[in-house]
């Protein structure tokens, strides 16, 4: 901070970084209010407070957004142990407060004591809409089985649009380029994770995460579901949740004779991480995708048995067939080694051969001067050492795909 005045010293102590301000809670007994293992904090804040991700005006800042894990009833709260409009004239703090009320819904609590007889109607909560399918994991730390629901909702279940207005709020803070979506528009379908969980002896429902999907129409008369948003709440992280429910929508819509395939928006590195293990789980047991098959390289069938079985697309299947041959590949055999290797750069190397076409044409129409100026940004042995570092890291990406699968 050199170079700074007094003055501007003392006023930085008044900012605050939000992504560590901000504490997050999914609440099922009311010892959780005072119990700091059960807070998680936002991967990201900058859609509500800016690129900076900093409150200013504060010491010791905390914003509480508590929730009931279940109905995800909300307990909204500011403290901090100094605002700068105590100590300096003049100087305004942000106004935290309205930066917060802007996704959150109205009907929050501010008051401990309110949020916690809200908890106590928890044993009413239900989930939402139709039953898709249960599943387990064992928990090691509890020593049992916890036990898993996925349903489908639309906006026409009592009171889902107001908890749904709630559950989105999360979107936030852990999806960079979230945006709230048009839940009057019908073609919207809603899929949410429940874990089923025991209180007092009665059976209560917490919410664990959700997925939302919309029905594209396709000429004449088909539709391509396109998953927009996908989060599992980071408490359930890491617990294989998100290949469930993957997995479960997938299978919904498979069994649809209207939908093409299924595709996605904007997919996160995870997100596609996640779509290649269900859909090489999916796709393993197919005749077409069989060792022998496979070594003969990747054909129609292949496409055409996917799409068709189980609504995955052409694209999509290419990367399938891809991790499958590298399962079927001894990569310590020279030859076996060398035909994947080729395959796949064969893919990969599409880009490059465009911008080979277009040096092509530029010899023809540019002046000598012109052309040197574009040869100086079309370096063809860092594209070849481009090509490498995209194929290891695809062969790397494949491998922990095939190890998962392994364990599954």
């Amino acid at each position: 901070m050199a170079g700074l005045s007094a003055m501007e010293k003392k006023l930085a102590e008044f900012k605050c970084n939000t992504n560590e301000a901000i504490q997050l809670k999914l609440v099922r007994f009311p010892e959780d209010l005072e119990d700091d293992s059960t807070t998680f904090n936002p991967e990201y804040s900058h859609q509500v407070f800016g690129d900076d991700e900093v409150a200013f005006g504060y010491k010791g800042l905390k914003i509480l957004l508590y929730y009931n894990a279940g109905n995800l009833s909300t307990l909204f709260r500011i403290e901090y142990t100094s605002k700068v409009n105590e100590n300096f004239d003049c100087v305004e703090a942000d106004d935290v407060e309205s930066k917060i009320r802007k996704i959150i819904p109205p009907g929050f609590c501010t008051s401990t004591d309110d949020f916690v007889s809200l908890l106590e109607k928890e044993v009413n909560f239900k989930p939402f809409g139709m039953l898709l399918h249960t599943y387990s994991v064992h928990n090691e730390e509890a020593g049992e089985d916890i036990t898993y629901q996925i349903y489908q909702a639309d906006m026409t279940c009592p009171g889902f649009r107001e908890y749904h207005e709630r559950l989105q709020t999360f979107l936030m803070w852990f999806i960079e380029t979230a945006s709230f979506i048009d839940v009057d528009d019908e073609r919207w379908n809603y899929f949410l994770v429940f874990e089923k969980y025991n209180k007092d002896g009665a059976t209560l429902f917490a919410t664990v995460g959700y997925m939302t999907v919309y029905n594209y129409y396709v000429y004449p008369d088909k539709t391509r579901p396109r998953v927009s948003q996908m989060l599992i709440l980071p408490p359930f992280q890491g617990e294989g949740h998100g290949a469930q429910l993957f997995e479960t929508v997938h299978r919904h819509y498979m069994s649809s004779p209207t939908v093409l395939d299924i595709t996605a928006e904007d997919p996160s590195e995870n997100y596609v991480k996640l779509r290649d293990f269900v859909l090489v789980k999916l796709c393993q047991d197919l005749p077409c995708f069989s060792p022998e098959k496979l070594m003969q390289g990747f054909s129609q069938e292949m496409v055409t048995e996917a799409q068709q079985k189980l609504k995955i697309n052409k694209q999509h299947t290419r990367r399938v067939y891809e991790i499958l041959r590298l399962r079927a590949t001894d990569m310590g055999d020279p030859e076996q080694s060398r035909g994947y290797r080729l395959d796949v750069k064969k893919r990969l190397i599409g880009p490059y051969k465009k911008k080979q076409r277009e040096l092509a044409k530029m010899r023809r129409c540019l002046r000598p001067e012109e052309l040197t100026n574009q040869l100086n940004q079309i370096d063809l042995n860092m594209q070849y050492e481009q090509l490498e570092e995209s194929f290891q890291q695809l062969v790397s990406d494949y491998r922990r795909v095939l190890e998962r699968l392994a364990q599954a």
